[in-house]
């Protein structure tokens, strides 16, 4: 598959785990954005820890934040309802429209764009204060393009908080993995095409199925530092999978456009 090919492949399958209400698109309450407009909220980049506060301004009061590749009605709406100026950037209409909903129930100025992250045209140079981007980047072939994208939206002195799978969790056989049989048959960097054969890539495509790719560590991690980024802070994180018994799932950064 081409890039466009997967990247319309990826809107379709983001599409339907809206409707079958994925967790990262099940939007955020009334309280937690009540919480959020007198300064007390949690969001996440990775599955279960909160990012820290320290990570963010001080003040988000009118502070530009990108949320990209983070639709759903989550993240966004949280950091609009503490003060700042919020866009978020998403492949998935139906992701979008979380975020829509979210905003005029709760009487939020939330800019909603559609599109690929790896294209940030329709945005100005030095812009932003912030960007926010959780678990997306796997379903992308090149994180390369998005790390020099976000440092040129970025204003000097802004933050890039990133959330990612751990590459690891791709070299273990799909059929057995949930079953908690960690067997090694894939080889680093992957997508998800790479262990079907052809009649089962046919019902994958055709069940509007998800492509991911693995990356490497030096894409994920040296991807941001080679674009100029200082990456300053660093968690791990884990969710309720089987191969969290043996080590963290997620990681995330903190970066900085120091020029």
């Amino acid at each position: 598959m081409n890039n466009k090919e997967v990247i319309k492949q990826n809107q379709l399958a983001w599409d339907k785990k809206v409707v079958n209400n994925t967790p990262w698109s099940i939007p955020v309450t009334k309280e937690e954005i009540e919480n959020a407009r007198k300064g007390i909220f949690n969001i996440k980049l990775t599955a279960h820890k909160n990012v820290p506060r320290s990570w963010f301004p001080e003040d988000l009061n009118k502070k530009r934040i990108l949320c990209l590749a983070s639709g759903g009605g989550q993240q966004g709406p949280i950091l609009a309802a503490a003060g700042a100026i919020v866009t978020v950037f998403d492949i998935s209409m139906n992701q979008l429209k979380q975020d829509e909903k979210v905003s005029k129930e709760n009487n939020l100025m939330i800019s909603t764009v559609q599109g690929d992250m790896t294209h940030l045209h329709c945005f100005k140079n030095n812009y932003f204060d912030l960007v926010f981007c959780p678990v997306s980047v796997t379903y992308i072939p090149d994180v390369l393009p998005v790390f020099k994208e976000c440092y040129r939206v970025l204003k000097t002195g802004g933050t890039f908080l990133f959330g990612s799978t751990n590459p690891l969790i791709y070299l273990f056989d799909n059929k057995n993995y949930d079953e908690g049989v960690f067997e090694v048959v894939n080889k680093l960097p992957f997508n998800s095409l790479d262990e079907l054969n052809e009649e089962e890539k046919i019902d994958f495509l055709n069940n509007k199925e998800a492509v991911e790719y693995s990356h490497t560590l030096e894409d994920l991690i040296g991807g941001q530092t080679s674009v100029g980024l200082a990456i300053n802070g660093f968690y791990e994180d884990v969710d309720n999978d089987k191969i969290c018994k043996y080590c963290a799932k997620y990681f995330a950064t903190k970066a900085v456009k120091t020029k």
